[in-house]
C-alpha cells in the first residue's frame, strides 16, 4: 500500500532538530527525503563516543537518504541543484542570511523550480530586533512564556525534553503539507516559514487566550487545578496519575476506590469549585490514601470504577504496557551495515492500517552513491526526450 506522500521528494538541509524533526514527520508520511550534508562531518546532531550515530540523532533521522555534499565546491553545487530541480520540497533550519550566503536561498531556488516549497526555519523570525540571535529549544521555551508554566517556582530548573525543537518540526511540517496542497491547485510553490517563537507562541495559546480575555496570568499550576490534575505517590513507590476534570461521577468513582466517601461530604471538596479552591489540601489527603496501596492495585480499582488514571511510566515500563504493545508502538527495522534498529512509529494510521514499516537513519553519505545515479539517470531521460 502506498503512503500518502509517496511521490513526494523532500531536500532537507537541516541540522539537529527542528529541520530534521519536519523532514521526518514528511517521511514518516511516504515522502522521499534526502539529506544533504556536510562530508566528513555531517549533522552536528551525529557526534556521539567518537562515532557519528547518536541517539539524538537516530531520534529525528528516520526515512531518510543521506548524501555528503560541499557546495562551495563547483561540482558538488551542481549536484545540489539538480536535486532542487527534481524537488518538491526544501527545508532549511539555517539563521537568516545563512542560506543566502549558501546559494540555498529562496529566490535562487525557485528560479530553479518554480514549484518548489520551500521551508525556512529560524529561531525568532527571519526580520526583526532579535532575528539574528542564536536559539535553542530553552531559549523558545522560555521567550514565549512557556518555560514559566513547567518550572517548579521554589526549585527552578530546566525539566522535560526539547519541547519547543520537536514542536517548530511539526508546525514546519504543517505548513509545508498546507503549501503543498495549494500548489496541487496552482503549480506554483510557496515560502514556509515558522520560527520557533512563533510555534511556541501558538502552542501556549491556552494560556495567551487567559490573559487577553481575562487579564489572568497563568502560573504552573493554575491548568492543573482546573482540570483536576494529581501525581500521587503509591505504597511500592510506584506513582499514579489522576485527570478527573469536571464529570463528578468520576469523583464519586474516586472515593468508592479510597474507601472515603466523606470526602465529598467536606464542604471544602463537595463542588468542583471548591476543589479548585483547596486543591492543595485535597492532595494531602489524596498522598496519604494512596501511601496505603501499591500501583497495581489502585490501577485495578480505579479502571474497576472507570476513573480516568494512568500509571506514571518510565520509558521502558511504557512500551511494555499491554495497550502499546497491542498497537505495537514499538517497530524494528534492519540496517544493511548496523543490523536490527529499534523505533516508536509514527502515530497517525490510514484506513485502519498501523504504519510499522520503518527505515533506519542513514549512516552519513551512506546513499552518495545511488543518489548520484539517480540524478544522472534522470538527466540521460531528459536529454533523450524529442524537444519537440
Amino acid at each position: 500500500m502506498s503512503k500518502v506522500l509517496d511521490g513526494i521528494t523532500v531536500i532537507e538541509q537541516g541540522t539537529f532538530i527542528t529541520g530534521p524533526a519536519a523532514g521526518m514527520l514528511l517521511g514518516d508520511l511516504g515522502a522521499n527525503v534526502i539529506k544533504v550534508e556536510q562530508p566528513g562531518t555531517g549533522d552536528p546532531f551525529r557526534a556521539f563516543k567518537g562515532g557519528l550515530y547518536s541517539p539524538h540523532y537516530q531520534t529525528y533521522n528516520r526515512n531518510k537518504r543521506s548524501i555528503e555534499l560541499n557546495i562551495k565546491d563547483p561540482g558538488d553545487a551542481a549536484v545540489f541543484d539538480d536535486l532542487i530541480r527534481g524537488a518538491d520540497v526544501y527545508i532549511q533550519n539555517f539563521r537568516p542570511g545563512a542560506a543566502e550566503r549558501m546559494n540555498a536561498g529562496q529566490e535562487r531556488l525557485r528560479a530553479l523550480n518554480p514549484r518548489l516549497v520551500y521551508c525556512a526555519i529560524s529561531g525568532f523570525g527571519q526580520t526583526g530586533p532579535a532575528a539574528g540571535r542564536p536559539a535553542y529549544d530553552t531559549v523558545a521555551q522560555a521567550a514565549s512564556g512557556f518555560l514559566n508554566l513547567l518550572v517548579d517556582p521554589a526549585h527552578p530548573r530546566v525539566v522535560g525534553p526539547a519541547i519547543a525543537d520537536a514542536l517548530t518540526g511539526f508546525y514546519a511540517a504543517y505548513g509545508v503539507l498546507g503549501a503543498l496542497v495549494e500548489r496541487a491547485r496552482t503549480g506554483v510553490g510557496r515560502v514556509v516559514e515558522v520560527s520557533m517563537l512563533e510555534a511556541m507562541c501558538h502552542f501556549n495559546l491556552d494560556a495567551f487566550t487567559h490573559f487577553l480575555s481575562e487579564g489572568e496570568i497563568m502560573d504552573p499550576y493554575s491548568r492543573p487545578r482546573v482540570s483536576q490534575s494529581y501525581v500521587l505517590a503509591c505504597a511500592d513507590g510506584g506513582r499514579i496519575a489522576l485527570h478527573m476534570s469536571s464529570p463528578e461521577k468520576f469523583w464519586r468513582g474516586l472515593a468508592d476506590a479510597m474507601e472515603r466517601p466523606d470526602i465529598l461530604a467536606d464542604p471544602r471538596f463537595a463542588t468542583r469549585e471548591g476543589r479548585i479552591a483547596n486543591q492543595e489540601a485535597l492532595i494531602d489527603i489524596l498522598g496519604a490514601v494512596f501511601a496505603g496501596r501499591t500501583r497495581d492495585e489502585w490501577c485495578q480499582r480505579l479502571a474497576e470504577r472507570d476513573v480516568p488514571h494512568a500509571p506514571v511510566y518510565d520509558t521502558a515500563e511504557a512500551l511494555r504496557d499491554p495497550q502499546a504493545r497491542h498497537l505495537q508502538l514499538e517497530v524494528e527495522a534492519m540496517h544493511p551495515s548496523l543490523g536490527p534498529w529499534r523505533t516508536v512509529r509514527s502515530p497517525v494510521s490510514f484506513d485502519g492500517e498501523l504504519p510499522t514499516e520503518v527505515s533506519p537513519p542513514p549512516l552519513l553519505g551512506e546513499h552518495n552513491a545511488q543518489i548520484r545515479a539517480e540524478l544522472a539517470q534522470a538527466g540521460a531521460t531528459t536529454s533523450c526526450k524529442d524537444p519537440s
